[in-house]
């Protein structure tokens, strides 16, 4: 073994510890919610140490419920994590090396036996839905935190488990869940069936190997697709194809179950706000639900589990016809779910120490009176999942430090489970959620009240995020109302994606801002020396900044920069021209520390957070709870060379990825809109589009390859 190799391996002994960084505290979730379990006491564990086999939020929210259990934890982490939260917060933390090896099953096993670990505890993700992974813990007589592995597998085929739902009476979705999978086999079912139709992956989750066909003519494009995302994503591309619905709900209801026969339903949740059929937004109860409907989901979520054997945590998914009112099971994820901080809030139970019940042999804390009993009393709560990714671009991940992040104020009803910090890096290897934002009240009205309060609190810088497209969310005015689909984004697209003018006052601060940063940057600045005592010429010089909103689409035409003249009068009061308009005179005061101006009006006060990234000549302002990104405006001289031929007629990764397929070939005709290429990061796929009618002059990267940020995918031919 050479000597590198051998530090890896020792990675976690008490010769290896890793020092937190200063001042930065591990974030794990709220001080007065991080323990659910209120009227439960813990028992004594007879389990003395766990390895989580998993990365970010989910491994610290494992860690501190073993913490609080006198567990000792082992983490994992890759190259890319080597300060990631979660490396940093045990001793006993283990490198594993490249990024794919997270999915190593036999050497995670391995090093579990080698280090003394009793149980591995999965999350969510990776190894925690592996029949195989969950047999072979088993086989080497290490506990494995979750169900066992015949139920995974039953429940992880999608066909299988649909036979065992209908044997059941559990009611499943029309549909075709057989083993042939010849492509004109599958469209002739489908036609059978109706369109719209779903195509999804047998061994599928988490939205991804999912495709709707809407119609015949594109179900072979989006069969392909959907295959194509299966393999890369579980090395598997069966497909069923079932009867789509056009205004669903998506309605999920967390099980759980012991080794001695019994089963509660934990409450249900609507997880119906999706994007790239990923859930953004959570919330329990459900709204708008008949509690005659409610009890019949609860009954049906315990006769599933219970026909497969089930033990520990799992959620059992249906798809919910908001015309009919009928449900049908969609499937069954047997592990801890995202969103299980949701249910922990309505009924102040802490899912993880459930887990580690069960796993043990125990029986569950609660009787199925006992749970709705607490249900009843806890009012509602809603997640809201913070991603690093741009929803004016598709949603499409985004990448980049975090340079700034402040948090809300933790309450007994406002929680946080994160795995960043600021400072902290989000890489393109793994998903891009940031962290999760969940709050309660005493009903769902409050509840959105808190939500809301919560976000304009939330301040992140660096990476693109979703905050402000989920403030719009949880403020539009059917999402109040509980009037929610599977749709409900597409559905109500130009009211949540609807472009609002920049205020005056917040050009004023950046332009403000900036001066002022630029200015307590300089030497020559210093507190003892006057402004105008530097240089020869006494008198306030005044500035031009020529700012604007940058956009992420290489397609969209260049945005108009706004002039904003700043011409500094005394220590603390400036006037401010914008566009030439009359100069407005404010007052204003930067403390760089905290990177906070504050301004007063003739008639308002401002406090605004200004966070300047060096790299890319953005300034990320927050000011009343909103968020602002504006940028300088390139010089003439940049913008020329940025319009060379070379830019132009190329379109380039817009992250770093590897291009999974070319859809097109050097001397072909393409039209605005067409598939170029089809990407992969964070763990989706992305499809690549031609910005304009053109031909193709040459593809500059195969199937396969690797390509950074920027990198030129595709070259057109342009104009002599």
């Amino acid at each position: 073994m050479s000597t590198p190799s051998k530090l890896r391996a020792l990675r976690g002994t008490t010769a290896a510890l890793q020092p937190k960084r200063n001042n930065t505290p591990i974030r794990y979730t709220s001080t007065t919610t991080s323990s659910p379990s209120t009227t439960t006491p813990h028992p004594t564990t007879s389990l003395r140490s766990i390895l989580i086999a998993n990365r970010g939020e989910i491994a610290l929210r494992v860690n501190r419920t073993a913490a609080q259990t006198g567990i000792r934890t082992t983490t994992l982490y890759t190259d890319p994590d080597a300060r990631a939260q979660h490396a940093l917060s045990s001793p006993f933390a283990i490198n594993l090396g490249s990024t794919d090896q997270y999915l190593n099953g036999a050497r995670i096993i391995q090093l579990a036996r080698d280090h003394g670990c009793e149980a591995i505890h999965p999350g969510y993700g990776f190894l925690s839905e592996n029949a195989g992974f969950a047999r072979a813990c088993a086989d080497a007589g290490v506990k494995f935190i979750g169900p066992p592995w015949r139920a995974i597998e039953d429940m992880g085929d999608k066909s299988r488990s649909k036979e065992i739902m209908l044997a059941a009476g559990v009611p499943c979705i029309p549909g075709y869940h057989g083993r042939e999978q010849e492509p004109g086999y599958l469209k002739e079912r489908a036609a059978e069936i109706g369109y719209p139709v779903l195509l999804k992956a047998v061994k599928g989750g988490g939205g991804k190997g999912m495709r709707i066909a809407m119609e015949e003519g594109e179900f072979e494009q989006q069969l392909e697709s959907a295959k194509s995302e299966a393999r890369s994503s579980f090395g598997d591309d069966v497909m069923l194809v079932e009867k789509y619905i056009t205004t669903p709900r998506h309605i999920e209801v967390q099980v759980f179950a012991d080794g001695h026969g019994s089963c509660v339903a934990l409450g249900e949740r609507d997880c119906s706000v999706q994007r790239r059929h990923q859930k953004i937004l959570e919330e329990s109860p459900a709204p708008n639900l008949e509690e005659s409907v409610r009890q019949d989901l609860w009954e049906k979520a315990r006769k599933a589990a219970l026909a497969v054997g089930y033990e520990g945590a799992g959620t059992v998914e249906f798809i919910f016809d908001n015309e009919t009112g009928e449900f049908f099971f969609m499937e069954m994820n047997t592990r801890l779910q995202v969103e299980h901080p949701v249910t922990e809030m309505v009924t102040g139970e802490d899912l993880v120490r459930w887990q580690i019940i069960v796993a043990e042999g125990g029986k569950l804390p609660l009787t199925q009176e006992q749970v709705e009993e607490r249900i009843k009393s806890r009012g509602h709560a809603i997640e809201a999942r913070i991603y690093a990714e741009d929803p004016s671009m598709n949603f499409m991940p985004s990448t980049g430090k975090l340079l700034h992040l402040r948090t809300p104020a933790l309450t007994e009803n406002v929680r946080i489970d994160a795995g960043f910090v600021e400072g902290d890096e989000v890489s393109s290897h793994y998903d891009p959620m940031i962290a999760k934002l969940i709050v309660s009240g005493p009903d769902r009205k409050s509840a959105l009240q808190n939500l809301v309060a919560a976000l304009e609190s939330y301040e992140i810088a660096g990476p693109t995020t979703n905050i402000e497209f989920l403030k719009r969310c949880s403020q539009s005015p059917a999402f109040v109302a509980g009037e929610v689909e599977t749709g409900y984004i597409q559905k109500h697209h130009d009211e949540l994606f609807a472009m609002h003018p920049i205020p005056d006052d917040v050009w004023s601060q950046a332009a403000i801002g900036l001066y002022e940063a630029d200015l307590a940057s300089r030497p020559e600045a210093s507190p003892h020396r006057p402004v105008q005592a530097v240089g020869f010429n006494t008198a306030p010089q005044p500035r031009a900044f020529n700012l604007l909103v940058p956009s992420t689409d290489p397609a969209a035409p260049a945005p108009t920069p706004t002039k904003v003249l700043v011409t500094k009068t005394s220590a603390d009061t400036f006037s401010v021209s914008i566009n030439d308009s009359p100069p407005t005179h404010i007052t204003s005061s930067y403390d760089p520390a905290s990177r906070v101006l504050t301004s007063f009006y003739p008639h308002t006060r401002a406090a605004t957070t200004l966070v300047r990234d060096p790299a890319s000549q953005t300034l990320t302002l927050f000011q009343r709870g909103a968020q602002y990104t504006l940028a300088l405006a390139p010089p003439a001289w940049h913008a020329k060379a940025l319009g060379s031929k070379d830019a132009a007629n190329s379109v380039r990764a817009p992250m770093p990825c590897k291009v999974l397929r070319v859809e097109v070939e050097a001397g072909q005709e393409v039209v605005k809109n067409q598939p170029l290429v089809v990407i992969e990061s964070m763990k989706m796929e992305t499809v690549i589009r031609s910005p304009a009618d053109g031909r193709v002059k040459r593809v500059v990267h195969g199937a396969g390859e690797m390509c950074k940020a920027g990198t030129a995918l595709v070259e057109f031919e342009g104009e002599e």
